[in-house]
């Protein structure tokens, strides 16, 4: 009678912790979407205005480009401390203080009197930014079980779907209506309500015992964060030139390889590294990763591909490109909210390889419609949409997978590498397809060659692919 009455118990009492679970998981969800949409819509909105803040400092486009290189390089260099400060300060504590940092940075830049204070201003949102993502995702993934952390990441994915569609218009209106501080103004309330959602709906953190909280890995740190940030500048300056020899491009981008590999040799050594790479001792952490890295190399690094082949080889305008180009996104946002939720249902084995040819399919079509002359556009934009279906298949369903099974300790950490890893191969994807048509040229041969370069990385993403669970969640 007493072993009944214990197994009645035992299985109660998941369903009595469900709704506060739940509870905890949505609000959670709600801070994270609010301010990633504000992080997002932010890249987005400063990409457009590019020509406006040329204009309005009297700088060449050269140098204000430096506003996006110098966010992205900020980006890299702090993404590896996320995991060390969510186990040093606590998880909200971290999320607050980048949310500050990201205000702050577009208060002062905002305010910026010349080219290089808007630079550095950006660096200052780039910092903050750069928290956001991997403390964010590891929050939602601690507070969901494994039942549902498809459809929790599946309204991660929800910024991807507002930003892009959303972001160039709403730049191309703040500049052409207001003036340029706005671009950055407008993160101001969104800032502030995040804080103060943050403020009360996450929940507090435990106080970290000094004798068990983490120690900074200063040599480690020193070695990635320089790392990343060399090898994704010598990366850029590549692409921007056409020419990964030149001496700009080619030092940084092997004095931060060496970096990067002096910290993965210490890291396989040392008992606390900034950065636990054992994480990739589980198959499908590390299937996961290497998923990513091709499908991120060839979907990121062709997103400059679609708006200059409307623009430069068909003659349509900056806005014209932007609206062909929405519906992409869009189709990304919408495919990635069904297929996110599916994953908690269907074999990853079966769903992510199948999104990947797709998106591999579509890509492949992208390179023979912009390879030909006189191609009517809407066929350009429907290969585009088949290829953001199968990239709504992958990307946040991969994501979900790789870290679903890990313990609740270790999210910090792989929440971490997936931001690395994302963020790394789409600078590399970006770099190399940049010189890849650079090389040929902007003319059908140039896209034809950049565009199925992208195929064949995508179609390299369905090997390690086949290597995730076969089994449902």
């Amino acid at each position: 009678m007493s072993t009944a009455r214990a197994s009645a118990s035992a299985s109660a009492a998941p369903g009595a912790a469900a709704p506060a679970g739940s509870r905890a998981l949505g609000k959670t969800v709600a801070v994270v979407i609010t301010g990633s949409v504000m992080a997002v819509l932010d890249m987005t909105i400063v990409n457009v205005a590019l020509g406006r803040l040329s204009a309005a400092f009297h700088a060449p486009l050269e140098t204000i480009q430096w506003t996006a290189t110098a966010y992205t390089l900020a980006l890299a260099a702090v993404i590896p401390t996320a995991a060390w400060a969510m186990g040093r300060i606590g998880a909200k504590r971290a999320y607050l203080t980048a949310l500050v940092l990201f205000t702050l940075g577009s208060l002062l830049a905002a305010c910026a009197w010349n080219a290089s204070s808007l630079i550095a201003f950006r660096a200052v949102q780039g910092l903050g930014g750069g928290l956001l993502m991997p403390v964010g995702m590891t929050m939602v993934m601690r507070n969901a079980d494994r039942a549902r952390m498809g459809r929790a990441m599946a309204l991660l994915g929800l910024p991807i779907l507002v930003g892009p569609v959303a972001g160039p218009m709403l730049g191309g209106w703040l500049v052409d209506s207001a003036s340029w501080q706005w671009i950055f103004l407008v993160n101001l309330p969104v800032g502030a309500a995040t804080l103060a959602l943050a403020a009360k709906l996450l929940a507090p953190d435990a106080p970290a015992d000094p004798a068990s909280a983490p120690r900074l890995d200063v040599p480690g740190l020193l070695m990635l964060s320089p790392g990343l940030a060399l090898l994704l500048f010598g990366l850029s300056r590549g692409g921007e030139g056409g020419d990964f020899t030149a001496p700009g491009a080619l030092l940084p981008t092997l004095a931060g390889a060496a970096l990067a590999a002096a910290f993965v040799r210490r890291a396989l050594k040392v008992r606390e590294p900034l950065l636990d790479l054992r994480l990739l001792h589980d198959r499908t952490f590390a299937a996961g990763i290497a998923t990513l890295a091709f499908f991120t190399c060839g979907y990121f690094g062709s997103m400059l591909l679609g708006p200059m082949y409307l623009q430069q080889a068909r003659g349509l305008s900056a806005s014209a490109a932007g609206l062909l180009v929405a519906p992409v996104g869009l189709a990304v946002g919408v495919t990635m909210q069904i297929a996110s939720r599916r994953v908690d249902k269907v074999a990853p084995r079966r769903l992510i390889p199948a999104g990947a040819v797709v998106a591999a399919l579509g890509m492949a079509a992208s390179a023979l419609l912009t390879g030909t002359e006189g191609v009517p556009v809407w066929q350009v934009v429907a290969a585009g949409l088949v290829m953001g279906v199968g990239a709504g298949i992958v990307l946040m369903p991969t994501m979900t997978t790789a870290s679903r099974d890990l313990p609740g300790e270790r999210m910090a950490a792989a929440s971490t590498a997936l931001s690395i890893n994302s963020q790394l191969w789409a600078s590399v994807g970006t770099a190399l397809l940049s010189v890849l048509l650079g090389g040929v040229g902007v003319g059908p041969a140039g896209f034809r060659l950049a565009y199925g370069a992208a195929a064949v990385l995508l179609a390299l993403s369905v090997i390690p692919a086949l290597r995730l669970p076969g089994r449902r969640a």
